[in-house]
């Protein structure tokens, strides 16, 4: 009687087990209770400006070193001795100006290939004189140039604003690259030397931004493109307390690469009171050193 009631009773409970109602998946992740939300930390105020790198790249290609020049001259005398000698036969009549005048040339270029004693020796001009027709008769220097136009000597390496110290010229220092800085005020308002930058309205780009502020501090005169829309630089300056709650946070400076196609600067004397063009070495002085430190890496030692 014992055993029978017993498994009555076992059946019943199995049976209350089989078709109780299964919990649901969606509830095994608790909801966040007011405590927990309440915990959750806020995120920071931030301000964001955006810079503009502005690079003007070199106008003159580098002058060559003393290593450099002694290989290429190397190199041009070893060119020299193996080449097949210029068949003048062929292309100049004998005993004609022409043939002359490559003769010539060609002792020249001997001479800065493998060195020697000849010397151009120039004749004394003498006065022009005329045939009985009244034609001019040409002397011989004026003969092997007949027929070509004057040669003009190239123009000098070095640039008036080199020798004037002239940094606002975008003819300056030619071999290198120059970069655009300009003294205006920080954000505790004084009067630094700096990058061109700005800060970032709501929803704006940092490129926009950057394209936008260039224009607001250095003028319209000037075009100029936004190598990419990635930044290549950030710098943090280190703040007080009372200056991050005066601003509203901590400040960063994103750096675009931008260059410069033509015109030139023309500030507003009110945001930009003064700019320069300047090369890396010349910029080391003139900006704060956590700036420097910040913007070495990504400026041209050339």
């Amino acid at each position: 009687m014992w055993s029978r009631n017993v498994a009555s009773v076992c059946k019943r409970r199995m049976r209350a087990c089989l078709y109780a109602p299964s919990r649901s998946l969606a509830s095994v992740a608790e909801a966040p209770t007011a405590s927990s939300s309440a915990d959750a930390v806020p995120a920071p105020n931030v301000v964001i400006n955006a810079a503009v790198i502005l690079n003007r790249s070199p106008i003159l290609t580098r002058t060559p070193t003393l290593f450099e020049r002694a290989y290429y001259a190397y190199q041009s005398r070893v060119r020299r001795a193996l080449y097949n000698p210029f068949p003048t036969d062929f292309y100049f009549k004998t005993g004609s100006l022409l043939e002359r005048k490559f003769a010539k040339e060609e002792r020249i270029r001997e001479r800065e290939a493998f060195g020697g004693q000849w010397t151009i020796k120039r004749r004394k001009q003498v006065p022009s004189e005329m045939d009985e027709d009244g034609v001019l008769i040409a002397s011989a220097d004026q003969a092997e140039t007949m027929g070509e136009e004057p040669v003009e000597p190239p123009a000098p390496r070095v640039h008036e604003s080199d020798n004037t110290g002239d940094v606002k010229s975008l003819d300056r220092k030619g071999e290198r690259n120059l970069y655009l800085l300009v003294r205006g005020k920080d954000h505790t308002g004084k009067q630094v030397w700096r990058f061109p930058q700005g800060g970032l309205q709501e929803g704006e780009l940092l490129h926009k931004a950057a394209s936008r502020d260039l224009e607001a501090e250095c003028g319209i005169n000037m075009d100029t493109w936004i190598v990419g829309k990635k930044p290549i630089a950030v710098h943090q300056p280190s703040l007080s307390e009372s200056t991050k709650k005066t601003l509203g946070g901590e400040m960063y400076t994103f750096f675009l690469k931008a260059h410069i196609l033509a015109g030139q600067v023309r500030p507003d004397g009110k945001n930009v009171t003064d700019f320069a063009w300047l090369t890396k070495e010349e910029i080391e002085p003139r900006v704060e050193k956590d700036y420097w430190t910040s913007v070495q890496g990504i400026l041209s030692d050339f």
